[in-house]
């Protein structure tokens, strides 16, 4: 396949031609022009038979997700070890991939590579999908003259913190989910069923059961003031996640209450702990000094209050403590975790014990999300059975009662 245009814009084309030998060939560019974009092929050997704007409607989609950033390190350095070079690699990958938003970054970078940036520059003037430790070990690993171990380095690195992250969310989906539906099943029992038997209730001549009445009054105000209470929690919700956005008081304030939330506390403090490990092991392994890994591993833990000792453990260890020692002095990591730290110090082999941390709350992670399910199912069941067992139980109290009643 001809190589793509160098673009000086994001216009996504598809075309079509012929090389040299009269065999057809096909691709997708980036180019500023169609003009543009025949004349560079022209000057490849290759004769455009065909040339069209990709279509609005493909080009719209998702934005790139963190795990298609893991997926696009991992197949650079594939195909860098295969001994692909640098630009034909972002070619292939970047035509082959399936999500078209993906297939325009990762060709937009290949087009500033064309025009003589270096990997680490390219990826640096994409913020919002490479990060300042991604683009670090970039650089370091173009540096060293070893840019395929290092992307290969990064590619594992997240990998693992993806697989973290799916592992946090499966221990938080299951239950939210089912309390939704058991929120919206009872609301549809207030709206719509209670008021059928109130209507039966009123032939009775009786005074019925509290709990009876209750239910019915409030299937009476869900009816007429549902809605206020819709506002209320529409926003509220807004008012949570837009004050937890802008404002660092509540996120420290959320981080630190849910470490101390049960079942669920633990399984964030042993994710925020494996994703302090890999990211040290990662950085140290790439030649990073300690000091300077030590603000990438930072904002990789994902918890302020861990993002916070970890700065405070930063400042220690510019002034010549022991890491071991300032991360003892935080008082959030386990005495297992310290003394491993410690081994690999005094070996020279921080970044192999660092990842045998990593490996192990990896595992723990894992294995708690797992036991966090089996107890919350019949947490969960109970709540459900509170919820609209109560309900049906209020509505057919008084038909157990139509004796004494009637």
């Amino acid at each position: 396949m001809a190589q793509a245009a160098t673009v000086s814009k994001d216009t996504p084309f598809i075309w079509e031609g012929k090389d040299k030998k009269g065999n057809r060939v096909t691709g997708k560019s980036l180019a500023a022009s169609e003009q543009a974009l025949r004349s560079d092929l022209r000057r490849q050997g290759v004769v455009a038979t065909r040339v069209r704007k990709q279509r609005a409607a493909f080009r719209s989609g998702a934005k790139p997700t963190s795990e298609d950033i893991a997926i696009f390190f991992r197949q650079l350095a594939t195909m860098l070890t295969a001994g692909i070079p640098l630009v034909q690699s972002f070619e292939i990958v970047g035509t082959g991939h399936e999500k078209p938003s993906v297939q325009k970054l990762i060709l937009d970078i290949k087009a500033q590579i064309e025009g003589g940036a270096t990997l680490h520059e390219a990826l640096a003037k994409h913020p919002l999908y490479f990060d300042d430790l991604a683009v670090n070990l970039v650089e370091a690993g173009e540096q060293a003259g070893a840019l395929e171990t290092l992307l290969d380095k990064i590619a594992t690195y997240k990998e693992k913190t993806e697989a973290i992250k799916k592992k946090i969310k499966k221990a938080l989906f299951y239950p939210t989910a089912v309390l939704a539906v058991a929120v919206i099943v009872t609301i549809i029992l207030l709206v719509f069923v209670i008021p059928q038997f109130e209507s039966l209730f009123k032939g009775f001549g009786a005074d019925l059961p509290a709990f009876t009445q209750m239910v019915i009054e409030m299937s009476k105000f869900v009816q007429t003031k549902g809605w206020l209470l819709a506002i209320f929690a529409g926003g509220a919700g807004y008012a949570f996640f837009y004050f937890k956005k802008r404002s660092r008081k509540m996120r420290e304030f959320l981080d630190r209450a849910i470490l101390k939330a049960p079942v669920v506390g633990p399984i964030i403090q042993k994710a925020a702990i494996a994703r302090y490990a890999r990211t040290l092991a990662t950085t140290f392994a790439a030649g990073v000094p300690l000091v300077e890994a030590l603000t990438s591993v930072a904002g990789a833990t994902g918890n302020i209050v861990y993002q916070d000792a970890v700065l405070r453990m930063k400042d220690e260890v510019s002034t010549g403590q022991r890491l071991q020692r300032a991360m003892d002095n935080t008082g959030l990591f386990p005495n297992m975790v310290n003394q491993m730290i410690a081994v690999g110090e005094e070996s020279g082999s921080l970044d192999q014990m660092a990842g045998k941390v990593a490996d192990f709350y990896e595992l723990e992670v894992d294995a708690a999300v797992d036991s966090m399910s089996s107890l919350l199912e019949p947490l969960i069941m109970a709540i459900l059975g509170v919820l609209v067992g109560g309900l049906v139980i209020a509505m057919y109290l008084p038909i157990f009662k139509l004796g004494s009643v009637v």
